[in-house]
């Protein structure tokens, strides 16, 4: 039996959760599509009910909110890569934004998608006939993780760049569920369990990302990959000090959830970038091997601390 398909455009975030809400076991958000789209083609998304939210104005803006800078969620990242602000205030977006896959891509890959990415390994993100014949792992349904042996835990990687550099700048999300909304601090979705990476409802609607201004905060942003273009990250990598001295290390790629240490400008630097290895759960899940994925952990935090003394 064929699934009916549909495909919604509601006009505001209420009615798209409305909708969602609705549909809530069959059905996906979408905006640029660069995630779900990949996804469908290799059997790893069976959901028939698409709601395209690119057509609700609000989430469309750039705008300074009182004391933050309020990014919507479908603003591409090409629009972020370009925004006179963003790269005035915040340079380190602009960067993150530039280094996310090809220019054809970011033009429609959007800032919220980024944030909720799926978590990616060599053993799951492949097609259907492929995953069938090397067998199914924890994150289809399996009873074993390919990558470790394990029947416990999948370590499928967090991805997501524009999240790395956005939780080095303590950004908040604007959240919109059925009967209500809230505001959450970026890092608290995120779970570290690779099957389930986000403590998310699945009907929620991130409306806008609240970054706050003045905080002269000064960070340095490292990312790993065997192109420049295309590849998701194999590490990413963000040191950020802001003007009270408070220091952030952030690391995307190498843990099913983003890796957050924070000091002081008096803290001991290499104590802090030992503690940022030692809560990296790497392991050989990525083109490039965990020893060298390790070992590049501290390459780029000792690099970034020098170049904020520059």
């Amino acid at each position: 039996m064929i699934k009916e398909r549909l495909y919604l455009q509601p006009e505001t975030a209420e009615e798209a959760v409305r909708m969602a809400h609705q549909y809530e076991r069959d059905f996906r958000f979408i905006a640029g599509g660069t995630d779900v789209i990949v996804n469908k083609f290799q059997g790893n998304d069976s959901t028939s009910c698409l709601i395209d939210i690119t057509g609700i104005n609000e989430l469309k803006q750039v705008i300074r909110n009182g004391k933050h800078l309020k990014i919507g969620a479908v603003v591409s990242l090409e629009e972020l890569y370009k925004h006179i602000e963003i790269k005035k205030e915040f340079p380190i977006l602009s960067e993150a934004a530039r280094a996310v896959a090809s220019p054809v891509i970011r033009k429609t890959a959007t800032i919220g998608g980024n944030l909720l990415c799926e978590n990616r390994c060599v053993f799951y993100n492949q097609s259907e006939w492929w995953r069938e014949a090397a067998g199914y792992c924890l994150k289809c349904s399996g009873d074993v993780c390919i990558a470790t042996g394990g029947k416990k835990n999948c370590f499928s990687k967090f991805v997501s760049d524009m999240a790395v550099a956005l939780i080095a700048l303590d950004a908040c999300l604007e959240v919109v569920e059925y009967g209500g909304s809230y505001i959450i601090p970026l890092e608290d979705i995120y779970t570290g369990d690779g099957v389930k990476p986000r403590r998310f409802n699945r009907t929620s609607l991130i409306k806008a990302i609240h970054i706050p201004l003045h905080n002269g905060q000064r960070s340095v942003f490292k990312k790993l990959r065997q192109r420049e273009s295309i590849e998701f990250t194999s590490l990413t990598t963000v040191v950020s000090v802001n003007k009270y001295g408070k220091i952030k290390i952030v690391l995307g790629g190498v843990d099913p959830k983003p890796i957050i240490v924070e000091g002081t400008s008096e803290a001991n630097e290499q104590e802090l970038i030992r503690q940022a290895v030692k809560k990296a759960r790497i392991i050989d899940n990525d083109v490039f091997s965990r020893k060298y994925r390790k070992e590049m952990v501290t390459v780029f935090l000792n690099n970034s601390f020098k170049e904020l003394k520059q």
